[in-house]
C-alpha cells in the first residue's frame, strides 16, 4: 500500500480516536437576525471560558436540600464561598490535565476563580481553532452589536474530554430582547397603570415596610446590552416614590455600564426592585463583555463564583429556549445555582413572556420550555393582570406568563405533590405537548401588566412582562430578609423547598385565565390554565406581604 496513503489513514484514525465532541447537542445554527460580517482573522484575540469538571456535585445538592428545608436541623446553616470551593473544586488530576493541554498550545494567559472550576483564557483565533478541532470563528452583527462565535461544533482530545463540562465563547448567542411596551388598549376611560403605590396597595405593604439593616442588599443583572441611567432612576423615584422611604441611587455597579440609550428592561428592573425592596442597598450587575467572544450570562455566573460578599437576592429577567442549549451547559449552570443557594443567596428568574411556548417539529408541535426558568434550583416568577385593569382588584393570569414543564430536568421532590395534584384535577393539553415528569414552573407570580417606567428621562406607560413581576417579588423577599436579620435569623436562601411546604399559605391564589400555547388544531393557541393551588402559569400565586412575612419569620 502507498506509504502516503497509510500515513493519511493513520492520521485520520488517530484524529477520530483523539477527539471527542463536547456539547454535541448544542444548537450551532446562527439565527437569521445575526448578519454574517466576516471570518475572524487568525491573529485576533479571543477569550474562551473552560468549565472544569467539579467534584462532589451530589454532596452539594444534598447540602442545598438540607440548608433550604425548614424541617432540617441544618436549615439556614449556609456555607461560605471558601467552604463551597473546598467541596466542589476540580481534582488535582483535572487541573493538571487541562493546564497541560492548554500549555501545549502555548496558552498561558489564563485567570481562574476562587472555586477553581472555571478558567478564562486569552488566545488568538488561530490557536483556538487548533485547540478545538472543528471550530470556525466568524463575526456576526445584530442591531449594531458585534459578536464572535463558531459556526461549527468543536471537539477536544479524549483525555481532556472527561475533565471539561463545556467551553464558553463558541456558541450561545444572546436571545433577542422582547418589546416590553404594549400598545394602548382601546377601552374607554383613562388607565393609570401599575406604579409602586399600586403594588404596595395590592400586596399590602405599608409605608413602614422599608429596609433598615446595614448588612442587607439586593441586585439585578443585565446581559443584553441593557443599561440603566441614574437620572432615570432619580426621576422615577421623584415621580412615584412618595409615601415611603426609598433610595434614589444604586450603591454599586459591577461591570461596565454602556453608553447610549437606557434600555426599558434595565430601567424596569432597577426601578421596581428599589421601590418594592425600598431603602435597601442595591447593586446592578451589567456585562457588555470585554471581548466579543464572551457569553454575558456565563460571565455573570462566574462572578458569583469569585465574589465573597454578594447581595442576598438577585433577580434576573433573562432566558432562552431549552432546546437551543446543550444539556451539559444547562446541567453545569444548575450546579452554579446550587453553589449560590448553599451560600444563602436567593436567585429569582422571570418565567418568560411566551406562555407555554411552541416548538414546530415537522407536522407535530410541542410546548417550548425556557431555561433558566426551568431550573430546579431557582425560584421562577410568572405574571398576572388585574381582573379590572382600571382598579386594584384580584388578579388573573397574564396570557404571556411563561410556564410549563422542563424536557431536561426531572421534577424535584419539593414540588411533586403540588404538581401531581394539578395534573390529576384539571383539563390538560394533549400529553404529547409536554413532559409530565419534568421540573414544573413558575413557582409564584406577581403583576406583570401595564407598568409605568422612566427611561431616557421619559415616563413610559404600558410596559409589561415577567421582567416586571420578578424584581417586585425580589424586593419583597429582600424586605423579609431585612426583618430576619433584625431577629438574628439567616437569609432566606433558596426559597422553593419552604415555599412548597406553605401549600399556598400567605399567597393570593390565582385561579382564572390561561396562557398562550401553540396555534394549531390541537390546542388552538392555548397552553395551560390557572387553577386552585399551584398551576404552571402563576405557580402558587402572588404575595400577600404581611402574611408572607409572618410565615417566613417563624423560624
Amino acid at each position: 500500500m502507498n506509504k502516503l496513503l497509510v500515513f493519511s489513514l493513520l492520521l485520520l484514525f488517530s484524529s477520530v480516536v483523539w477527539s471527542g465532541y463536547l456539547e454535541s447537542d448544542q444548537d450551532v445554527l446562527i439565527p437569521q437576525e445575526w448578519a454574517h460580517v466576516d471570518r475572524v482573522g487568525p491573529t485576533e484575540e479571543l477569550e474562551l471560558t473552560f468549565a472544569l469538571k467539579q467534584q462532589n456535585v451530589h454532596l452539594l445538592e444534598e447540602k442545598l436540600r438540607l440548608v433550604s428545608d425548614p424541617d432540617s436541623v441544618q436549615y439556614g446553616k449556609h456555607l461560605s464561598l471558601e467552604e463551597v470551593a473546598s467541596l466542589v473544586r476540580p481534582s488535582d488530576l483535572t487541573e493538571k490535565v487541562v493546564h497541560r493541554w492548554l500549555q501545549s498550545h502555548g496558552i498561558t494567559n489564563c485567570l481562574t476563580v476562587r472555586t477553581q472550576d472555571f478558567l478564562q483564557c486569552t488566545m488568538t483565533a488561530e490557536t483556538a481553532e487548533r485547540l478545538l478541532p472543528g471550530s470556525r470563528f466568524h463575526r456576526y452583527m445584530r442591531d449594531g452589536h458585534y459578536l464572535v462565535r463558531s459556526s461549527a461544533p468543536y471537539s477536544v482530545p479524549n483525555d481532556v474530554h472527561h475533565h471539561l463540562d463545556f467551553v464558553g465563547g463558541l456558541h450561545r448567542l444572546p436571545p433577542k430582547g422582547l418589546d416590553l411596551s404594549k400598545k394602548q388598549k382601546s377601552k374607554a376611560g383613562f388607565h393609570l397603570g401599575v406604579t409602586p403605590s399600586i403594588l404596595r396597595t395590592r400586596y399590602n405593604l405599608t409605608s413602614a415596610d422599608v429596609g433598615s439593616v446595614q448588612n442587607n442588599s439586593q441586585a439585578v443583572a443585565q446581559f443584553l446590552e441593557q443599561y440603566y441611567h441614574p437620572a432615570d432612576l432619580a426621576e422615577f423615584m421623584a415621580m412615584f416614590g412618595g409615601g415611603f422611604q426609598h433610595r434614589s441611587e444604586v450603591d454599586r455597579v459591577v461591570g461596565t455600564q454602556g453608553g447610549g440609550k437606557a434600555g426599558i428592561e434595565a430601567s424596569l428592573d432597577v426601578e421596581y426592585i428599589m421601590s418594592t425592596g425600598a431603602n435597601i442597598s442595591t447593586w446592578v450587575f451589567t456585562n457588555p463583555g470585554r471581548h466579543e467572544s464572551q457569553e454575558p450570562f456565563l460571565q455573570w455566573m462566574i462572578l458569583l463564583s469569585n465574589m465573597t460578599g454578594l447581595p442576598w437576592v438577585h433577580t434576573i429577567s433573562y432566558g432562552d429556549d431549552e432546546d437551543s442549549l446543550s444539556a451539559a451547559y444547562m446541567t453545569r449552570i444548575n450546579t452554579e445555582f446550587m453553589k449560590a443557594g448553599v451560600r444563602g443567596i436567593s436567585l429569582l428568574f422571570a418565567s418568560g413572556d411566551s406562555g407555554a411556548g411552541c416548538r414546530h417539529l415537522g407536522k407535530e408541535n410541542t410546548f417550548r420550555p425556557s431555561f433558566p426558568a426551568s431550573s430546579p434550583y431557582v425560584t421562577t416568577v410568572g405574571g398576572t393582570s388585574f381582573k379590572n385593569p382600571y382598579k386594584v382588584t384580584y388578579e388573573v393570569t397574564d396570557s404571556i406568563s411563561g410556564g410549563g414543564f422542563s424536557n431536561i430536568f426531572k421534577m424535584p421532590d419539593y414540588q411533586t405533590t403540588a404538581v401531581n395534584s394539578y395534573l390529576k384535577t384539571v383539563a390538560l393539553p394533549p400529553k404529547s405537548y409536554f413532559n409530565t415528569s419534568g421540573r414544573a414552573y413558575p413557582d409564584m407570580a406577581a403583576l406583570s401588566d401595564n407598568y409605568w417606567v422612566v427611561s431616557n428621562r421619559v415616563p413610559v406607560p404600558l410596559v409589561s412582562g415577567t421582567s416586571a413581576s420578578t424584581p417586585v417579588v425580589g424586593g419583597m423577599l429582600s424586605l423579609i430578609n431585612d426583618q430576619r436579620f433584625m431577629k438574628g435569623l439567616p437569609a432566606l436562601g433558596f426559597l422553593n423547598p419552604r415555599l412548597y411546604k406553605l401549600n399556598g399559605k400567605a399567597l393570593f391564589d390565582v385561579t382564572e385565565g390561561c396562557h398562550y400555547g401553540c396555534l394549531d388544531e390541537q390546542v388552538q393557541g392555548q397552553g395551560f390554565c390557572a387553577a386552585p393551588s399551584w398551576d404552571p402559569v402563576t405557580g402558587w400565586g402572588t404575595p400577600n406581604y404581611p402574611a408572607l412575612l409572618a410565615v417566613l419569620l417563624s423560624d
